[in-house]
């Protein structure tokens, strides 16, 4: 499948089914039709503006949409997401907070490239940014990127991170959410191995797959079955002509969105018929429930194939995490030599995606840590995204986060030395 006429013939088809709804739309709308009081009208027309929306945001990159913050005083600071480093594969955002001294709190929040844009954290940046200086990982659409740009894989992903947090300086707190956990964790390992002193104070690891065989989900299951070799045949296709990354090899965004959608199918067949049927009473809006929701999930990237299949089989395959056997750049990293970091592990009780076991599994890497810098949460009730952006993130997990970010907030007295376990 790695052809550029497989990529273009997939994007021709989404585009003619955008151009299908907006004829549809434009078509039952005209006025004069109006006339014959046929029901049939305002359903098609309805159906044309789901149609449209729907396969038009799958191409758009979303905005951050936040304008502004109440302040202590009454007032409001207003916010600008400003780039503070640019690499071509991704940057660091920082949400500049206007006329408001810098906060106690520097937060990273390090996003997943896992399909999804960055502002699937929007929620979760916005929650934070009254107490927190907040930074993001604002990754790219590799199918924006020129081939001359080189590859990305798990490996740069983890060296774009220490970069990073070598920018932030020592007085900041990690918050990696899901894909990302295992390769914050390698990176803060990293820094401990090559540069103690940028290290951040705390790591809190949100719902990732730190071990993937210490629950199976439906995402190990399918690591397991393909090889690696099939994956790359079904997977990974050629940009198009239409973008400046013609000729890179990504597995398409398109095509993660067909494989999210079809985990859940019944239920999005669900929320698109009864949004068809709610736009043609009237009753639907442009910022309802469902298009907040929509918006963002069918806003998809594609990824470096690369990355794609390094962190299959590096990550979920090989478990090279979850055995302490990483490299980068040729240098293996040893989560034993993380000493002084604070690590905080969340997971929700009801995550089908890193089910509860895989991201608590870091804690047990962290040979060299004292007990007192570990800690964990188990969310009843919660699911993947509840845990860093739904109700259970805003009333239970946020604040227990900001005060392990309190607890572990001043520098530590003086490196430890590593002790050494007898094996």
């Amino acid at each position: 499948m790695k052809y550029m006429t497989t990529y273009d013939m997939m994007e021709s088809a989404r585009n003619t089914n955008e151009w299908l709804g907006a004829t549809a739309r434009a078509m039952a709308s005209y006025p004069a039709f109006a006339l014959s009081m046929n029901p049939a009208l305002p359903l098609m027309a309805a159906w044309g503006e789901v149609t449209e929306r729907t396969f038009g945001r799958m191409v758009v990159k979303p905005d951050w949409g936040i304008r502004s913050i109440p302040g202590a005083q009454g007032q409001d600071h207003l916010v600008d997401a400003v780039p503070v480093v640019e690499r071509p594969f991704g940057d660091l955002v920082q949400f500049q907070v206007r006329r408001r001294a810098p906060m106690a709190r520097k937060v990273m929040l390090v996003a997943p490239m896992s399909g999804h844009y960055a502002t699937l954290l929007r929620s979760t940046v916005a929650s934070l940014l009254p107490d927190c200086d907040v930074y993001v990982t604002d990754w790219h659409n590799a199918r924006d990127i020129p081939v001359s740009a080189g590859k990305f894989d798990v490996e740069d992903y983890t060296l774009y991170l220490v970069d990073f947090l070598r920018h932030l300086g020592p007085d900041t707190h990690v918050i990696a959410v899901c894909q990302p956990v295992p390769l914050t964790l390698a990176a803060v390992a990293y820094l401990a191995g090559e540069e103690p002193a940028a290290q951040p104070r705390s790591m809190t690891l949100i719902g990732g797959p730190v071990d993937p065989d210490a629950a199976a989900t439906e995402v190990t299951d399918f690591g397991r079955r393909v090889t690696m070799g099939q994956l790359e045949q079904l997977a990974i296709q050629r940009v198009g002509f239409k973008y400046k990354g013609a000729g890179r090899l990504v597995y398409p965004g398109l095509l993660q969105l067909q494989s999210f959608i079809s985990m859940n199918a019944e239920r999005h067949s669900k929320a698109f018929s009864e949004q068809i049927m709610r736009a043609a009473r009237g009753e639907s809006s442009d910022h309802d429930a469902h298009n907040r929701f929509y918006d963002e999930y069918l806003a998809v990237m594609d990824m470096t194939a690369e990355f794609y299949l390094s962190t299959v089989e590096r990550i979920f395959k090989n478990r090279e995490i979850a055995r302490n056997c990483f490299t980068v750049a040729g240098k293996a990293v040893d989560f034993g030599a993380i000493t002084n970091v604070a690590v905080k592990v969340v997971e929700g009780a009801n995550d089908d995606i890193s089910a509860p076991g895989q991201c608590l599994a870091a804690l047990d890497l962290l040979t060299n840590l004292p007990d007192e810098k570990k800690a964990s949460h188990l969310e009843p009730g919660a699911g993947h995204y509840g845990i860093f952006a739904g109700k259970s993130w805003r009333l239970n997990i946020r604040p227990l986060v900001l005060n392990f970010i309190d607890a572990n907030s001043a520098a530590p007295a003086k490196s430890r030395s590593p002790r050494v376990v007898a094996g």
